[in-house]
């Protein structure tokens, strides 16, 4: 059996409680694709960008809606060890994968620049490119582990409740939607994967990270590690309560950047 056939059936066998079940629910939860939907997924080159698209595959192939997916690297400067790691990988794995080239990596080196607008440039880039491709979403693979993370930092760096919602309406394409299928899907459970399948990514190629550029990412994934020691369902009730924020129990709200406060409705309650 061929190497990619092998990693197909994993996903929906061994694999499929913990992360192909996962994937199909977050579709469902969250009314992630629909009909004729043509979706651009990313490849990063990461583990779970490239589990994103094979669980695209595999949907396209055994689920119940017909739609388009297009496989896309944007290249923002990677060094060639890591440019040929994502190619070799994505031959291996059967993803017939587009690479397009940007300048970004170059750019946030001379701007010293920070993670957040990293992202945000490499987020327009792809925006971008889907339009050209005529893609109607774009598919990340961002999974449950990132969607806490994201929360705390949010509090302790942002001062400010918010979280990764698995669909967003790109501000300046509103007929271009965001969305993330490994929304429920475990990091741990994706390094089972890895492992059972003796696959090998790129970890994090930014060459910012790589001079050592301290992350404050990589501190709250330490954080909510150390905290799981003493409750191993600590990040569970975490996730579910961005489900369940009680807005009789906040001090203020923000929506469309209005800001209220909880003393505009106290007469109100009871």
């Amino acid at each position: 059996m061929e190497k990619y056939l092998e990693i197909e059936r994993s996903i929906i066998t061994k694999f499929r409680k913990t992360i192909y079940q996962k994937f199909v629910r977050a579709i469902e939860t969250y009314d992630l694709i629909q009909e004729n939907d043509n979706i651009m997924v990313c490849i990063s080159g990461g583990k779970d960008s490239f589990l994103l698209a094979k669980c695209i595959q595999e949907y396209q192939k055994h689920g119940h809606i017909s739609f388009s997916a297009l496989y896309v690297c944007m290249d923002p400067g990677y060094e060639s060890k890591n440019r040929e790691m994502i190619e070799t990988n994505a031959k291996r794995m059967n993803i017939p994968l587009q690479i397009v080239e940007s300048d970004v990596f170059e750019v946030m080196d001379k701007m010293q620049a920070t993670c957040s607008l990293c992202a945000r440039m490499r987020r327009g880039f792809l925006y971008k490119k889907a339009k050209e491709l005529r893609c109607n979403k774009i598919a990340l693979g961002h999974h449950f582990d990132d969607v806490n993370e994201t929360t705390l930092m949010s509090m302790f760096y942002g001062s400010e409740v918010k979280t990764m919602v698995p669909k967003r309406r790109s501000n300046k394409l509103q007929d271009l939607e965001l969305i993330r299928p490994l929304y429920l899907v475990k990091e741990e459970d994706i390094l089972k994967w890895v492992a059972c399948n003796d696959l090998s990514f790129i970890n994090c190629a930014c060459k910012m990270t790589q001079k050592n550029v301290e992350s404050k990412r990589k501190y709250i994934k330490n954080l909510i590690q150390q905290l799981k020691e003493n409750d191993p369902q600590i990040d569970d009730r975490l996730f579910v309560a961005m489900h369940n924020v009680n807005l009789d129990s906040v001090v203020g709200t923000t929506k469309n950047k209005e800001k209220h406060s909880f003393v505009e409705l106290y007469e109100d309650m009871e």
